[in-house]
């Protein structure tokens, strides 16, 4: 009986099963069966299984290590340290700020997260190109110009990542932040702890939980980002932007190497895990 009444309360849970098995666990078995093989889009009638071939060639591949080096130096600028310390910062001012001042800021940076992908991708081409605004500010201030997406690229595009994807930290930092009970801020604020004493003993405690899925969203969402970098860079000048997804992108469906790319992509999906697994571990921590 036991049994039969517990498969009833599992009832209703049964379609988003079949919906996860059917679009997701599905789809990544697949993948995981075509990693392991010599698939090509072009030029060949069948494919044959070649064991971890595909994984042992990426790591002896440079541009393939060039990509893993990359894609940690975007998501660490612009995701562990860009938007996790901006959407904060912008939180706490905000919080203490008056209401016209928190309704423009909060719509200019929302507005930013909002834009499509590729269009925020053309808004910071036209920002760090040549002839673009940075530059021209530049110019005004008579200081000297150069091509950021030829010299600097990697930072380029973390600096855009961070500009479109702060908004999503600072609502939630917002909602952790109006979550502490102000009896507490008062309290230290009588004992004669500064603004940093706070932040540090009280403040960044208390939303530990939110600051750790925070992290883990942003890292998640880093680590796939394609669209702003190929509309930016296209991965270049040669390989200097070239993050994975762009990397796998070039080596699935450019060189054709669909079992190839398919490895890489199941190596992105290994350590998106890892970094999730450690911030799950962090989130069990207690205080």
């Amino acid at each position: 009986m036991r049994r039969v009444h517990r498969a009833v309360r599992a009832l209703p849970l049964a379609p988003a099963l079949v919906l996860l098995l059917l679009f997701l666990a599905g789809p990544v078995a697949y993948c995981v069966g075509i990693a392991f093989t010599d698939l090509q889009l072009t030029g060949q009638a069948h494919s044959s299984f070649v064991g971890f071939a595909n994984f042992r060639r990426a790591f002896r591949d440079e541009a393939f290590l060039n990509a893993v080096w990359l894609t940690l130096v975007f998501t660490v600028l612009s995701s562990l340290v860009g938007q996790n310390t901006l959407g904060l910062a912008l939180a706490a001012l905000m919080k203490r700020a008056s209401k016209p001042v928190r309704t423009l800021t909060g719509g200019v940076v929302v507005t930013a997260w909002v834009l499509p992908e590729v269009v925020a991708g053309f808004l910071l081409y036209a920002f760090f190109r040549r002839e673009g605004t940075l530059n021209a500010i530049l110019d005004q201030l008579h200081l000297p110009r150069q091509n950021w997406l030829y010299t600097l690229p990697i930072l380029a595009v973390s600096f855009a990542n961070v500009w479109r994807g702060t908004a999503f930290s600072m609502l939630v930092y917002s909602a952790a932040l109006d979550e502490i009970p102000a009896e507490i801020t008062e309290a230290a604020e009588v004992d004669g702890a500064g603004g940093w004493r706070r932040l540090w003993h009280i403040t960044l405690p208390m939303i530990r939980r939110s600051i750790g899925t925070n992290l883990m969203l942003n890292t998640l969402q880093t680590l796939s980002v394609f669209g702003l970098i190929w509309v930016m860079t296209r991965g270049g000048p040669g390989d200097r932007s070239q993050t994975l997804p762009l990397f796998m992108y070039e080596q699935a469906f450019q060189n054709s190497m669909i079992g190839y790319g398919t490895a890489v992509a199941l190596l992105l999906l290994v350590v998106g895990s890892l970094f999730s697994v450690v911030y799950l571990r962090l989130l069990r921590t207690e205080v």
